[in-house]
């Protein structure tokens, strides 16, 4: 397996030219519990004044991927493609609404957006660098029970098929130019790259 460090990565994304007005944009996609979050906050820390991190969490309508991506290029990547600075409203989980109150995305060096859906095609024409971060199913359901709490394994499961029908939709991992283990153990400044196609 190949280690590779975030420095070295963040280094190759702000040499790449930005797609998305003056921003480059980093879409880390891939299945529920399989480390991208760790690993665009990661990323994102190295990167430091010169990024900014949005989670898809923040945009899905509850448990469902519908709407996400339309809110994502509404609100901050056609902003941003026209060089002003964007914004969206997160959703709050425990109440099953969208906040009123907007959360601003600055026009910087860097958005990484991560989460299941921030690959999708369409955003293809704005994106940098498409990574895909994996690990098998059941460390993934673990992983999403001990953070969620087991009462949501209904829930988890259900989100794994959705998600998983939609990986196949966007052809996700093979559009990917880098694919994470997120298996693998980390030390927080490297992560290795998965194995195969």
């Amino acid at each position: 397996m190949t280690a590779r460090t975030f420095a070295a990565l963040a280094e190759e994304v702000l040499s790449a030219p930005p797609r998305l007005g003056a921003t480059r944009l980093v879409c880390v996609d891939g299945p529920a519990g399989s480390g991208k979050t760790t690993f665009a906050g990661r990323l994102a820390g190295v990167l430091g004044a010169d990024a900014v991190l949005v989670h898809m969490d923040d945009l899905y309508a509850g448990w469902t991927l519908t709407g996400a991506v339309a809110r994502l290029s509404a609100g901050v990547l056609r902003p941003l493609a026209d060089g002003v600075p964007g914004a969206y409203h997160r959703y709050d989980w425990a109440a099953g609404r969208f906040d009123p109150g907007p959360v601003p995305v600055p026009a910087a060096p860097v958005l990484v957006v991560e989460g299941c859906g921030s690959g999708a095609r369409v955003l293809a024409p704005w994106t940098t660098l498409l990574i895909w971060v994996e690990a098998p199913s059941a460390l993934r359901l673990e992983r999403g029970l001990a953070r969620d709490g087991a009462a949501l394994e209904g829930h988890w499961r259900r989100w794994q098929r959705t998600e998983a029908a939609a990986f196949v939709a966007e052809d996700t991992r093979a559009r990917a130019r880098l694919r994470v283990d997120g298996a693998a153990p980390g030390n927080g400044s490297g992560f290795t790259v998965a194995r195969g196609r």
